[in-house]
């Protein structure tokens, strides 16, 4: 948007214009003056964006032009006088940018926000203009793309303009590709920007603006971005890879041989395709200088086939697996399993008879559009509505190319009101590059960054209800809330029904997506008490003793004989049992299952006949297996009370990965009640397990 100077540097390789077949270097300086000076006739477009209107008649045959023409005399009218630092008039600002989303195949509306996109913002045309002129939805387009004032905002200006285009996206992702092309063209003439600041708005650029091209899948943007920002923030770096690639350039490239190859194999198949070489890009050419060392000729670049259906990609993958040697460990398929940013193709290698290994991208030629523009490359978004539908211009507007990533920025900004934390957490989230989906118990997916855990998606799912969140099932079994899940897995989330349960300090270990990290530390800031009683629970195993019961019902055949219930299986009425004789006299008695009693046997231990008592009461202890959470020791033994028993002593371990284990001695009036006690301490939210030690 602010007007920065050509830089006559930049070079060529980066410009996707430049690598368009049949399409010359445009001279935007002398389009820009003509513009200004040269007479229009007004039935005609202006010469001035004849170029514009040629490279959008190539993706849209049918599109009607004269609304470019009247958003192109709206932005001359209201730039004219306005010069960019270089010294060119500032309409070549906005026309720059419409070729370039021209170039990407977007449509018309698009376009006309684009020749429009600086105009409220640097003069005195109104968003109430730009409405009445062109409708609501260049309106609302303009107006995300706008920036918040600086006087009003200060210092969190900048942030808070992202924050404002972020939320328009949300609605309209077309507010994004305005500023990823609006970006683009001020990245190109940065050249005689002073240092400090050009490094500036090149880190701005490399961790926001390429993450979100990378995210919204505009490769053709991306790829040119990273190369300039390398060029401003790595100065000897870039210049060692331009040396090696001048260096390739004179040596003979196996890349085009190959791929005669490869045309031949194809249509000796009778496969319909295209086949050629793309060079790689700067930053290509140094990530992989940095893995593989040397590089060789076929590293330079990658083979692209184009074809027309999806089943014909799956067809040249296997004439290329039978005709040469294919690298195993370089087959994807992205096409099953598209990336998160609507990326689909097929990556694999094979090797030559000569010793080079070709890397090889096969997809479709409506993919390969996708995959060069991607969200520009959708149009429309609401194309398919109703068009008698009237629309609410109160109604947030829904867009369905919204992706998972965004609805989830969409949620946790609304939770950081403060710009600082705010731009931290967005260049954080934006540094996770890559996405898994996992799905819900109840048929829903989740979309979540790679490395998230069973924490980040009760936040997902339940927003602030997860804060009372005490377990997780992962593809049916039963794992710790701190559990990092997988591509694909299977999330059930088990939530306290007490509505006062919070989170623990230590889930923020854990918490990967922004949204569960401020929820969790906002109910951390505001429960100051919670969480140093749930701190302090986890550090000390904690015992609790009751009054001693009656000594055991069980009754041995063996007069004075002391009577003990072996505490390894702890046998109560009913249980069929087993005495034996032990050193004092004593007789231990052993439910028949037990693994002691054929051990007891093997040593030669003396069988003492027992039975039980004709009272029913009985003593038995039971280990309680569950998640942590506060009062969860409370609820247990408020349970145990409503079944008329009687705690003899109860002990806490310290929790392990967010599990707890207790373990209860108890004194039942009836042992008949055993069953209808063990159901109930399972029915306390966070118990998952109750067993007989």
């Amino acid at each position: 948007m602010s007007a920065e100077a050509t830089n006559p540097e930049a070079h060529p390789e980066a410009r996707p214009e430049l690598r368009r077949r049949g399409r010359t270097r445009l001279d935007l300086r002398r389009l820009g003056r003509a513009a200004l000076l040269g007479p229009t006739s007004r039935d005609r477009l202006p010469d001035a964006i004849g170029h514009v209107a040629e490279a959008h008649r190539a993706h849209h045959p049918d599109a009607d032009l004269s609304v470019l023409r009247r958003a192109y005399l709206l932005a001359e009218t209201s730039h004219r006088g306005q010069m960019r630092k270089s010294g060119e008039p500032y309409i070549t600002h906005p026309l720059a940018v419409t070729l370039i989303l021209a170039e990407l195949g977007a449509e018309t509306t698009t376009l006309t926000a684009s020749l429009l996109h600086d105009t409220v913002e640097d003069t005195e045309v109104t968003l109430d203009q730009v409405r009445a002129e062109f409708g609501d939805e260049v309106c609302f387009i303009v107006d995300g793309v706008t920036k918040v004032e600086k006087i009003d905002y200060g210092a969190a200006a900048e942030p808070e303009t992202f924050r404002k285009m972020l939320v328009a996206t949300g609605n309209d992702v077309r507010v994004m590709s305005i500023k990823l092309a609006d970006r683009l063209h001020n990245m190109r003439t940065l050249g005689v920007m002073r240092p400090e600041k050009q490094a500036r708005i090149a880190k701005v650029t490399r961790d926001v603006l390429i993450p979100l091209a990378e995210r919204l899948g505009v490769q053709a943007l991306k790829t040119e971005l990273e190369d300039l920002v390398f060029a401003i923030l790595h100065p000897e770096e870039y210049e060692s890879t331009r040396a090696l690639i001048a260096a390739h350039a004179g040596e003979r490239d196996p890349l085009p041989t190959i791929a005669d190859s490869v045309r031949g194999v194809l249509r000796d198949a009778g496969i319909a395709a295209e086949v050629e070489v793309r060079p790689r890009h700067f930053v290509s050419v140094h990530r992989i200088s940095r893995t593989r060392g040397e590089l060789r000729g076929s590293d330079f670049g990658r083979i692209l086939v184009l074809v027309g259906e999806n089943a014909d990609c799956y067809a040249v993958l296997g004439e290329l697996h039978t005709c040469f040697t294919p690298v195993v460990s370089e087959f994807k398929d992205f096409i099953a399993t598209p990336k998160f940013n609507l990326y689909q193709s097929l990556h694999t290698a094979f090797a030559t008879p000569e010793g080079y290994v070709a890397e090889v991208i096969v997809r479709t030629r409506q993919m390969h559009r996708v995959a060069e523009a991607g969200v520009v490359a959708l149009g429309n978004p609401y194309a398919t509505a109703t068009p008698d539908a009237a629309a609410d211009p109160d109604e947030e507007r829904v867009d369905p190319t919204r992706p998972g990533w965004l609805s989830r920025l969409l949620d946790w900004q609304q939770s950081a009101p403060d710009p600082d934390t705010f731009w931290t957490v967005l260049r954080a989230e934006l540094a996770q590059d890559r996405e898994i989906t996992v799905f819900r118990a109840d048929g829903g997916t989740l979309g979540l960054p790679a490395g998230a855990s069973c924490i980040d998606a009760a936040y997902a799912q339940h927003g602030g209800a997860a804060h009372g969140c005490i377990g997780a099932r992962v593809n049916g079994r039963l794992t710790s809330l701190s559990s990092v899940l997988s591509d694909g897995d299977t999330v059930q989330l088990l939530l306290a029904q007490d509505a006062s349960s919070g989170p623990a300090a230590e889930w923020l270990d854990h918490a990967r997506t922004p949204a569960a990290r401020i929820a969790i530390s906002s109910w951390l800031e505001s429960h100051p008490d919670s969480a140093m009683a749930t701190t302090s629970a986890a550090r000390a195993p904690l015992s609790v003793v009751g009054a001693r019961g009656g000594g055991a019902n069980a009754v041995a055949d063996l007069p004075d004989a002391t009577v003990r219930l072996a505490g390894c299986c702890t046998p109560v009425p009913p249980d069929a049992v087993a005495g034996f004789l032990v050193r004092g006299g004593a007789v231990t008695v052993h439910r028949i299952h037990c693994a002691a009693v054929a051990q007891m046997r093997a040593v030669g231990r003396t069988s003492v006949a027992v039975h039980w008592r004709a009272t029913a009461d009985c003593r038995v202890t039971l280990r309680a297996e569950s998640f942590g959470r506060p009062h969860l020791l409370a609820d247990l033994t408020e349970a145990i009370a409503r079944e008329g028993v009687e705690v003899v002593s109860a002990t806490v371990e310290p929790p392990v990965e967010q599990r707890v284990r207790h373990s209860y001695t108890l004194q039942l009036p009836d042992a008949a009640g055993l069953p209808a006690l063990m159901r109930a301490m399972r029915d306390v939210p966070g118990v998952y397990d109750v067993s007989r030690v």
